[in-house]
């Protein structure tokens, strides 16, 4: 009878090993008997903790206000209306929308800044923690030689992506940027989203932003995703529009009409 058991192999065939360098999902992996190897399996058990990790982890906020501040930004501190993290993962509705004292924290500031700039721990504070200060600063510098205003930044706890709106429209923002950790993988648990909207106000769908995503080492590199990010504040401004009606030009202009 012909012997089924599988062969005992420690590394994938060559043919396929080119494919770990055009991606880094598990791929190529090899086998020992019936199973993957050891490493493999322990590769997997960490990612996934670091996954785990990111989105438990709450926010390091005054690491963050304190590298913003070195920038020479202001700080604003609001949360949504998800009470802790819990509330925050089983209620995504809650984390869309701005607490009554987030609400009153943003009256007091001034109206009508061309760009409203959101942190936001979102679900991975590790991301932010990473990448949202050097983006955030690189961006900063754009708007400025571009002759745009900006709001205090808004640093929010237990977020979403479209508190954003809700923030955009209570300060009379004509754009909205959010800075937010995306949902961790398996690959990478460091990865920062970025959504830009124009004329936020609340209750928009989602159509109506932009979304420059997996901003990371590894991914789209901070200063270039802050690069990216003023292109599409440019076409914003340029057309009076954003989301699926946007045509994205290939770099920012220098001037923009008043």
């Amino acid at each position: 009878m012909r012997d089924r058991r599988p062969f005992l192999i420690s590394g994938p065939p060559e043919r396929l090993k080119a494919l770990r360098t055009a991606t880094e999902a598990r791929v190529a992996l090899g086998r020992t008997g019936a199973s993957p190897p050891t490493r493999a399996v322990q590769a997997f058990l960490l990612d996934h903790a670091q996954a785990r990790q990111a989105v438990w982890r709450p926010l390091d906020i005054d690491k963050v206000e304190h590298d913003l501040r070195a920038c020479g930004a202001d700080v604003v501190h609001v949360a949504s209306r998800a009470r802790d993290r819990a509330d925050y993962l089983r209620r995504p509705d809650l984390g869309r929308s701005l607490s009554d004292e987030g609400r009153l924290a943003l009256d007091g500031q001034a109206k009508g800044a061309d760009v409203a700039l959101v942190i936001a721990d979102g679900l991975s504070a590790t991301a932010v923690d990473m990448n949202a200060v050097p983006v955030a600063q690189a961006l900063l510098e754009a708007l400025a030689s571009n002759g745009l205003t900006v709001a205090p930044i808004i640093l929010a706890t237990q977020a979403r992506v479209a508190l954003a709106d809700d923030v955009g429209a209570a300060l009379g923002a004509k754009v909205s940027v959010i800075l937010i950790g995306e949902r961790p993988g398996l690959s990478a648990a460091d990865s920062l989203g970025a959504y830009v909207t124009f004329e936020p106000e609340t209750g928009l769908p989602d159509s109506r932003r932009n979304c420059i995503s997996n901003i990371r080492d590894g991914g789209v590199p901070p200063i270039e995703a802050a690069g990216r990010i003023m292109t599409l504040i440019s076409a914003m401004f340029q057309q009076e529009t954003s989301g699926v009606t946007l045509v994205e030009f290939e770099k920012p202009v220098t001037a923009l009409p008043d």
